[in-house]
Protein backbone atom coordinates (compact mmCIF):
# COMPACT_ATOMS: atom_id res chain seq x y z
CA UNK A 1 0.00 0.00 0.00
CA UNK A 2 2.73 2.28 0.56
CA UNK A 3 4.28 1.94 -2.70
CA UNK A 4 0.91 2.75 -4.21
CA UNK A 5 0.24 5.61 -2.44
CA UNK A 6 3.98 6.58 -3.31
CA UNK A 7 3.17 6.02 -6.80
CA UNK A 8 0.37 7.69 -6.70
CA UNK A 9 1.80 10.82 -5.26
CA UNK A 10 3.99 10.73 -7.74
CA UNK A 11 1.39 11.06 -10.87
CA UNK A 12 0.66 14.46 -10.09
CA UNK A 13 -2.58 13.04 -9.23
CA UNK A 14 -4.42 16.84 -9.47
CA UNK A 15 -3.38 17.46 -13.19
CA UNK A 16 -3.79 13.91 -13.86
CA UNK A 17 -7.63 13.47 -12.77
CA UNK A 18 -8.40 17.63 -14.50
CA UNK A 19 -7.37 16.48 -17.77
CA UNK A 20 -8.95 12.77 -17.61
CA UNK A 21 -12.03 14.88 -16.29
CA UNK A 22 -11.89 16.57 -19.54
CA UNK A 23 -11.77 13.57 -21.80
CA UNK A 24 -14.91 12.53 -20.42
CA UNK A 25 -16.08 15.97 -20.88
CA UNK A 26 -15.07 16.06 -24.55
CA UNK A 27 -16.13 12.81 -25.11
CA UNK A 28 -19.76 13.18 -24.43
CA UNK A 29 -19.84 16.36 -26.46
CA UNK A 30 -18.37 13.71 -29.37
CA UNK A 31 -21.16 11.93 -28.27
CA UNK A 32 -19.11 9.10 -27.98
CA UNK A 33 -21.12 5.44 -27.81
CA UNK A 34 -20.45 4.41 -23.58
CA UNK A 35 -17.93 1.77 -24.00
CA UNK A 36 -16.08 4.19 -26.60
CA UNK A 37 -16.12 6.99 -23.69
CA UNK A 38 -15.03 4.17 -21.00
CA UNK A 39 -11.90 3.45 -23.43
CA UNK A 40 -10.96 6.89 -23.82
CA UNK A 41 -11.08 8.17 -20.77
CA UNK A 42 -8.89 5.17 -19.34
CA UNK A 43 -6.91 5.51 -22.39
CA UNK A 44 -5.88 9.37 -21.45
CA UNK A 45 -5.78 8.71 -17.57
CA UNK A 46 -2.96 5.89 -18.29
CA UNK A 47 -1.48 8.60 -20.11
CA UNK A 48 -0.89 10.93 -17.66
CA UNK A 49 0.09 8.64 -15.39
CA UNK A 50 2.94 7.67 -17.36
CA UNK A 51 3.70 11.37 -17.83
CA UNK A 52 3.29 12.03 -14.35
CA UNK A 53 5.82 9.38 -13.00
CA UNK A 54 8.17 10.05 -15.68
CA UNK A 55 8.63 13.42 -14.81
CA UNK A 56 8.97 12.80 -10.80
CA UNK A 57 11.98 9.72 -11.67
CA UNK A 58 13.75 12.14 -14.47
CA UNK A 59 13.38 15.22 -12.33
CA UNK A 60 14.21 13.02 -8.81
CA UNK A 61 18.24 14.58 -8.72
CA UNK A 62 16.49 18.05 -9.22
CA UNK A 63 14.02 17.66 -6.41
CA UNK A 64 16.35 16.14 -4.15
CA UNK A 65 18.86 18.56 -4.76
CA UNK A 66 15.96 22.25 -3.72
CA UNK A 67 14.48 19.49 -1.16
CA UNK A 68 11.14 19.25 -2.91
CA UNK A 69 10.40 16.99 0.20
CA UNK A 70 6.80 16.48 -0.68
CA UNK A 71 8.35 14.12 -3.78
CA UNK A 72 7.37 10.88 -2.73
CA UNK A 73 10.34 9.78 -4.79
CA UNK A 74 12.60 12.41 -2.75
CA UNK A 75 11.34 10.59 0.31
CA UNK A 76 12.40 7.32 -0.88
CA UNK A 77 8.68 6.20 -0.31
CA UNK A 78 9.47 3.94 -3.50
CA UNK A 79 12.39 3.06 -5.80
CA UNK A 80 12.85 4.86 -9.27
CA UNK A 81 13.12 1.50 -10.83
CA UNK A 82 9.37 1.27 -9.46
CA UNK A 83 8.21 4.40 -10.75
CA UNK A 84 9.96 3.73 -14.30
CA UNK A 85 8.08 0.10 -14.62
CA UNK A 86 4.58 2.05 -13.25
CA UNK A 87 5.50 4.72 -16.16
CA UNK A 88 5.75 1.90 -18.94
CA UNK A 89 3.62 -0.42 -17.69
CA UNK A 90 1.20 2.88 -18.03
CA UNK A 91 2.46 3.88 -21.34
CA UNK A 92 1.54 0.83 -22.92
CA UNK A 93 -1.72 0.52 -21.69
CA UNK A 94 -2.69 3.70 -23.01
CA UNK A 95 -1.17 3.09 -25.92
CA UNK A 96 -3.52 -0.51 -26.31
CA UNK A 97 -6.74 0.94 -25.31
CA UNK A 98 -6.07 4.01 -28.25
CA UNK A 99 -5.49 1.04 -30.92
CA UNK A 100 -8.78 -0.09 -30.03
CA UNK A 101 -10.59 3.02 -30.76
CA UNK A 102 -8.94 3.54 -33.95
CA UNK A 103 -5.35 4.12 -36.09
CA UNK A 104 -6.19 8.07 -35.87
CA UNK A 105 -7.02 8.09 -32.22
CA UNK A 106 -3.89 5.90 -31.58
CA UNK A 107 -1.91 7.99 -33.92
CA UNK A 108 -2.82 11.09 -31.85
CA UNK A 109 -2.40 10.31 -28.32
CA UNK A 110 1.04 8.74 -29.25
CA UNK A 111 1.84 12.19 -31.01
CA UNK A 112 0.84 13.64 -27.74
CA UNK A 113 2.42 11.66 -25.25
CA UNK A 114 5.88 11.68 -26.90
CA UNK A 115 4.99 15.30 -26.74
CA UNK A 116 4.64 15.40 -22.91
CA UNK A 117 7.45 12.67 -22.33
CA UNK A 118 9.66 15.34 -24.72
CA UNK A 119 9.45 18.03 -22.33
CA UNK A 120 10.14 15.74 -19.36
CA UNK A 121 12.97 14.39 -20.45
CA UNK A 122 14.67 18.15 -21.51
CA UNK A 123 12.86 20.71 -23.63
CA UNK A 124 11.84 21.37 -20.01
CA UNK A 125 15.27 23.08 -19.86
CA UNK A 126 15.13 25.25 -23.19
CA UNK A 127 13.43 27.98 -24.92
CA UNK A 128 11.13 25.82 -26.55
CA UNK A 129 9.58 24.70 -23.31
CA UNK A 130 6.17 26.14 -24.66
CA UNK A 131 6.27 23.79 -27.87
CA UNK A 132 5.29 20.31 -25.88
CA UNK A 133 2.50 21.68 -23.99
CA UNK A 134 1.09 23.35 -27.36
CA UNK A 135 1.18 20.22 -29.60
CA UNK A 136 0.08 17.69 -26.38
CA UNK A 137 -2.84 20.21 -25.64
CA UNK A 138 -3.53 21.03 -29.05
CA UNK A 139 -4.36 17.45 -29.65
CA UNK A 140 -6.41 16.54 -26.80
CA UNK A 141 -9.47 17.99 -28.26
CA UNK A 142 -9.16 14.91 -31.08
CA UNK A 143 -8.82 12.32 -28.81
CA UNK A 144 -12.38 12.07 -28.09
CA UNK A 145 -13.21 13.07 -31.97
CA UNK A 146 -11.02 10.61 -33.19
CA UNK A 147 -12.62 7.95 -31.00
CA UNK A 148 -15.65 8.09 -32.92
CA UNK A 149 -17.18 5.34 -35.23
CA UNK A 150 -16.51 8.41 -38.11
CA UNK A 151 -12.78 9.46 -37.08
CA UNK A 152 -12.03 12.85 -38.20
CA UNK A 153 -9.84 15.51 -36.01
CA UNK A 154 -11.54 18.21 -34.29
CA UNK A 155 -12.98 21.36 -35.36
CA UNK A 156 -9.64 24.02 -35.66
CA UNK A 157 -11.39 26.40 -32.96
CA UNK A 158 -11.20 23.61 -30.43
CA UNK A 159 -7.68 22.99 -31.04
CA UNK A 160 -6.83 26.28 -30.82
CA UNK A 161 -8.81 26.78 -27.62
CA UNK A 162 -6.51 23.62 -26.61
CA UNK A 163 -3.42 25.19 -27.89
CA UNK A 164 -3.72 28.31 -25.96
CA UNK A 165 -5.06 26.81 -22.73
CA UNK A 166 -1.99 24.25 -22.99
CA UNK A 167 0.04 27.42 -23.04
CA UNK A 168 -1.62 29.12 -20.21
CA UNK A 169 -1.42 25.91 -18.29
CA UNK A 170 2.65 25.62 -18.78
CA UNK A 171 3.44 29.22 -18.31
CA UNK A 172 1.30 29.27 -14.60
CA UNK A 173 2.51 26.07 -13.90
CA UNK A 174 6.51 26.48 -13.76
CA UNK A 175 6.22 30.42 -11.82
CA UNK A 176 6.46 28.60 -8.14
CA UNK A 177 9.63 26.98 -9.16
CA UNK A 178 11.79 29.69 -11.30
CA UNK A 179 14.10 30.05 -8.55
CA UNK A 180 14.82 26.40 -7.62
CA UNK A 181 14.87 25.38 -11.78
CA UNK A 182 17.76 28.13 -12.16
CA UNK A 183 19.40 26.23 -9.29
CA UNK A 184 19.36 23.30 -10.95
CA UNK A 185 20.00 24.47 -14.35
CA UNK A 186 16.49 24.74 -15.75
CA UNK A 187 15.81 27.64 -18.16
CA UNK A 188 12.61 27.08 -20.02
CA UNK A 189 10.80 29.63 -21.84
CA UNK A 190 8.42 31.08 -18.62
CA UNK A 191 12.21 31.43 -16.86
CA UNK A 192 13.48 33.55 -19.91
CA UNK A 193 10.42 35.53 -20.11
CA UNK A 194 10.13 36.68 -16.45
CA UNK A 195 6.86 36.53 -13.90
CA UNK A 196 5.26 39.08 -14.94
CA UNK A 197 5.13 38.48 -18.73
CA UNK A 198 4.46 35.03 -18.38
CA UNK A 199 1.74 35.96 -15.92
CA UNK A 200 0.53 38.71 -18.90
CA UNK A 201 0.71 35.74 -21.83
CA UNK A 202 -1.17 33.09 -19.44
CA UNK A 203 -4.03 35.57 -19.52
CA UNK A 204 -4.35 35.71 -23.08
CA UNK A 205 -4.10 32.13 -23.59
CA UNK A 206 -7.29 31.58 -21.38
CA UNK A 207 -9.29 34.79 -22.83
CA UNK A 208 -8.32 33.62 -26.42
CA UNK A 209 -9.40 30.16 -25.50
CA UNK A 210 -12.56 31.25 -24.17
CA UNK A 211 -13.73 33.12 -27.75
CA UNK A 212 -12.35 30.19 -29.39
CA UNK A 213 -15.15 27.46 -28.12
CA UNK A 214 -17.71 30.49 -27.50
CA UNK A 215 -17.30 31.85 -31.53
CA UNK A 216 -16.93 27.90 -32.27
CA UNK A 217 -19.90 26.75 -30.51
CA UNK A 218 -22.17 29.36 -32.09
CA UNK A 219 -20.93 28.68 -35.34
CA UNK A 220 -22.16 25.14 -34.17
CA UNK A 221 -25.75 26.63 -33.64
CA UNK A 222 -25.47 26.95 -29.83
CA UNK A 223 -27.86 29.20 -28.61
CA UNK A 224 -25.61 32.40 -27.13
CA UNK A 225 -27.67 32.97 -24.40
CA UNK A 226 -26.39 29.37 -23.43
CA UNK A 227 -22.92 29.63 -24.08
CA UNK A 228 -22.23 33.50 -23.19
CA UNK A 229 -22.21 32.89 -19.37
CA UNK A 230 -19.70 29.88 -19.60
CA UNK A 231 -17.44 32.50 -21.42
CA UNK A 232 -18.20 35.55 -18.94
CA UNK A 233 -17.25 32.95 -15.99
CA UNK A 234 -13.96 31.89 -17.78
CA UNK A 235 -12.62 35.82 -18.27
CA UNK A 236 -13.20 36.16 -14.89
CA UNK A 237 -11.20 33.47 -13.80
CA UNK A 238 -8.54 34.90 -16.16
CA UNK A 239 -8.80 38.12 -14.37
CA UNK A 240 -8.66 36.07 -11.12
CA UNK A 241 -5.13 34.49 -12.30
CA UNK A 242 -3.86 38.04 -13.23
CA UNK A 243 -4.77 39.91 -9.77
CA UNK A 244 -3.85 37.09 -7.78
CA UNK A 245 -0.56 36.70 -9.59
CA UNK A 246 0.12 40.37 -9.15
CA UNK A 247 -1.10 40.72 -5.34
CA UNK A 248 0.63 37.43 -3.70
CA UNK A 249 3.23 36.74 -6.56
CA UNK A 250 3.87 33.01 -8.55
CA UNK A 251 2.14 30.26 -6.33
CA UNK A 252 0.06 27.33 -7.23
CA UNK A 253 -3.07 28.90 -7.23
CA UNK A 254 -2.88 30.76 -10.81
CA UNK A 255 -2.30 26.96 -11.91
CA UNK A 256 -5.33 25.87 -9.85
CA UNK A 257 -7.33 28.61 -11.73
CA UNK A 258 -5.89 27.69 -15.03
CA UNK A 259 -7.19 24.19 -14.84
CA UNK A 260 -10.55 25.54 -13.03
CA UNK A 261 -11.24 27.46 -16.68
CA UNK A 262 -10.50 24.39 -18.66
CA UNK A 263 -13.15 22.57 -17.10
CA UNK A 264 -15.55 25.37 -17.61
CA UNK A 265 -14.18 25.58 -21.23
CA UNK A 266 -15.60 21.61 -21.35
CA UNK A 267 -18.66 22.05 -19.62
CA UNK A 268 -19.51 24.54 -22.18
CA UNK A 269 -18.87 22.23 -24.98
CA UNK A 270 -20.98 19.80 -23.69
CA UNK A 271 -23.79 22.02 -23.37
CA UNK A 272 -23.39 23.44 -26.40
CA UNK A 273 -23.47 19.91 -27.88
CA UNK A 274 -26.78 18.56 -26.32
CA UNK A 275 -28.61 22.56 -27.74
CA UNK A 276 -26.70 22.82 -31.06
Amino acid sequence: MRTARALWGATHPGPSLVVTALSLALGLAAGLEPWRLVILVVAVFAGQVSVGLSNDAIDLFRDATVGRSDKPLVRGDTRVRTAWIAAFASLGVAIVLSAVLGWGMLLAHVVALVSAWSYNAGLKATPASLAPFLVSFGIFPSLATLSAPDPQPAALWATIAGAVLGAAVHLTNVLPDLDDDRRTGVRGLPHRLGAAASVVLAVAGIVLAAVAVLVGSLAEGAPAAAMIPFAVVVAIIAGAVLLRMRRRGPDRTGFRLVMAAALVLAAQLVVGSSLS
